[in-house]
């Protein structure tokens, strides 16, 4: 019997999972990070890389000391647009500067205007989180440190080359923000005209493609076998959608969180005019489409501080559907499905308490939902009649009935809807020769799945569409999909 090693290095800890071809999870490890640079300017953020390996060790050895199984393959993601220097031994020549870290405003500016051609080309805007911006932000303010890096490599490239001791390659979902090419498939000529040479930039891989084996070092380390294969992983947000079933041509789902955040699967490159949305390549190269909200889960903690919000739910369930129509924008501002700078949340009708307030919220987050979707759909989408989802929004049965009904589809909720278990099902895939979609449909496990209250569709289609009208008249967006 066989497993596979998923390793995650998040901002605060390490998750590891030994995941088998069927979906089980043998064993699973969690180390906290401590690597957070304290007295840094406002925007600014980093982290010491020396503590990521002793985090990442601890928790690959607390997986597999029980294991009886053999690894396969091990696979790692990290954060989107983290970015750091290493030298030609993969020693870091100063802090990580993190996905988050927004001091490259002029940067990002410049790295637009220059390639601006590969930006309409794959649909996206550069902005500050782009390692690219964060790139030229070095080279400026730390050029030495610039100059004599090897490797400009991401989070999850660090890791990689620890165990299979090279740090010269990359995949292709984290070079995204470091603006390779997806469709050409190279380093862009505009890199070099900003003083960025390529040659110091990883090789791009697809995701699942074998990068290297473990050394003997790295052995001794993790406890893993020499020779096990490890494979060229992703970001950790590509990861995420993977583990809850959203892997293969159609799949959407949508992560509620704090935020509202809704992936997909495209055979073909969603361009958006309003930069509402970009993609990621596939590791099959269709298209991993995205977008995210400024509503979620954050409306409930903002407008019921210290409440009960499991109890609230169990009692909203008696006074659903509502005759309130709600827009819980928790901040000023929206960003997708429609950008709208200066909107602010709205409330149709009279709430007779809080406990309607609180059922209207749980529906108005879902008729933002319907809306991305079917503007998704506007933009050319093929959706399916069933969504997968996650987060902490997912755990809600209340909710997750709520949505099915507002978005007249069923609505799945995967049992372990976590990034480590994403890169171990990348890796089961491409061990065993599947189709990415295929070896998701085999590994993830659904725990939850909820179907529209067929009886409650019209009245909440009804509503909809007020909400699609209110924020059509209040912030002047085209709401026709």
């Amino acid at each position: 019997m066989t497993v596979y090693l998923g390793i995650d290095l998040g901002t605060q800890g390490c998750r590891v999972m030994a995941v088998r071809e069927d979906g089980a999870v043998v064993s699973s490890s969690h180390r906290p990070l401590e690597a957070e640079v304290e007295g840094l300017p406002a925007g600014w953020s980093e982290q010491d890389v020396g503590g990521w390996w002793p985090c990442v060790r601890g928790a690959i050895l607390a997986a597999i000391r029980p294991l009886r199984e053999r690894v396969a393959a091990a696979c790692v993601d990290s954060t989107s647009g983290t970015v750091l220097a290493v030298d030609r031994r993969g020693r870091p020549l100063g802090n990580a500067i993190m996905y988050n870290d927004g001091r490259a405003v002029k940067e990002a500016a410049l790295a637009s205007e220059a390639g601006r051609h590969l930006e309409d080309k794959l649909g996206y805007r550069i902005n500050p989180s782009f390692a690219v911006a964060k790139l030229l932000w070095l080279k400026g303010n730390r050029g030495a440190l610039f100059e004599s890096a090897e490797r400009f490599v991401h989070a999850a490239d660090y890791v990689s080359g620890k165990l299979v001791g090279d740090w010269g390659q990359t995949d292709h979902t984290n070079a995204l923000k470091s603006c390779f090419d997806l469709i050409d498939y190279r380093w862009p000529d505009f890199l070099r005209d900003l003083g960025i040479p390529p040659e110091k930039m990883p090789d791009v891989v697809p995701p699942g493609r074998p990068i290297g084996h473990i050394t003997s070092w790295a052995s001794r380390q993790t406890g893993m076998e020499e020779g096990t294969p490890v494979l060229a992983g992703l970001t950790d947000g590509c990861a995420s959608q993977i583990a809850s079933g959203a892997a293969g041509l159609g799949d959407w789902e949508t992560t509620l969180g704090t935020t509202l955040v809704i992936k997909g699967v495209t055979g073909d490159l969603m361009k958006d005019s309003e930069g509402r949305i970009y993609s990621h390549l596939h590791p099959e190269r269709l298209w991993m489409p995205g977008g995210a909200s400024n509503t979620g889960g954050e409306c409930l903690r903002k407008a019921f501080p210290g409440a009960d919000l499991e109890g609230m739910d169990l009692e909203a369930s008696k006074v659903l559907p509502t005759r309130l129509v709600a827009y819980p924008l928790a901040r000023r501002g929206e960003r997708f499905p429609f950008v709208a700078p200066a909107a602010e949340g709205f409330l149709m009708g009279q709430a007779r308490d809080d406990l309607e307030r609180y059922a209207a919220y749980l529906e108005g987050v879902g008729y933002l939902e319907r809306m991305a979707y079917d503007t998704l759909r506007g933009l050319g989408a093929r959706v399916g009649k069933a969504i997968y989802t996650a987060g902490g929004g997912a755990r809600s049965r209340v909710w997750l009935q709520v949505r099915a009904n507002v978005l007249s589809k069923a609505v799945l909720r995967p049992a372990v809807p976590e990034a480590a278990m994403g890169v171990a099902i990348l890796a089961a895939s491409s061990d065993l020769g599947l189709a990415l979609g295929g070896a998701a449909r085999r590994m993830v496990r659904i725990d939850a799945e909820v179907y529209p209250q067929e009886e409650l569709v019209p009245e909440y289609l009804e509503r909809y569409e007020l909400f699609r009208a209110e924020v059509g008249r209040r912030f002047g967006v085209y709401t026709d999909v």
